[in-house]
């Protein structure tokens, strides 16, 4: 049987490859607060994803409980939306795909309209989500497969994938608060 490799396809994308923020004078601590709440927002996606990245290396080593997972995952907002909406990473990948979804239909089209740099920014985040959101349904099929058959062999496929979308979300949302999280105030852009 032949072991389909679990990134294969995936058109990753180069980080040097991307367009350069664009400088914007005269920006006021108003202006900033849009860029600052999208920061804000991105800070609980990677609080979540650097609590789930200890708890799968500890667990990989043998070295955490179940009880002590539940312990320290209590307070995370993926766990309590899980207790409220059901499975745990289901949650966390609709949460990441509906905040891509309004920045793509609603704010990045915005965004386009600021002239040919933003518009190239538009395009390379778009991009990105498409990276992004292949990653998470990549994730959510090997976790599907980890809880079926719970080999060493399914637990490094679902780690491989984490690591990946872990390295490529936690990028795009960095590129995105600089390339954009000014723009929004100062060109007035939100939902």
């Amino acid at each position: 049987m032949t072991q389909i490799l679990p990134l294969a396809g995936v058109e990753f994308l180069d980080d040097a490859t991307r367009p350069p923020p664009v400088a914007l004078e005269g920006i006021t601590e108003e202006q900033r607060q849009p860029g600052l709440h999208l920061r804000m927002v991105h800070d609980h996606l990677r609080h979540n994803m650097s609590t789930l990245a200890k708890l799968i290396e500890r667990a990989k080593a043998g070295g955490v409980t179940p009880a002590e997972i539940t312990a320290e995952t209590a307070d995370l907002a993926i766990v309590a939306n899980y207790r409220r909406f059901g499975n745990l990473c289901g949650q966390h990948c609709q949460i990441v795909n509906t905040h891509h979804s309004i920045e793509d239909y609603a704010i990045f089209p915005a965004l386009a309209e600021r002239g040919e740099a933003f518009r190239k920014i538009a395009d390379r985040l778009r991009a990105e989500h498409v990276v992004v959101h292949e990653l998470l349904v990549r994730l959510v099929d090997a976790l599907n497969v980890l809880a079926g058959e719970p080999s060493p062999s399914n637990f490094e496929t679902t780690l491989t994938v984490y690591h990946a979308l872990e390295r490529v979300l936690l990028s795009h949302l960095g590129y995105e608060e600089d390339a954009m999280g000014d723009a929004l105030g100062y060109f007035s852009i939100g939902v």
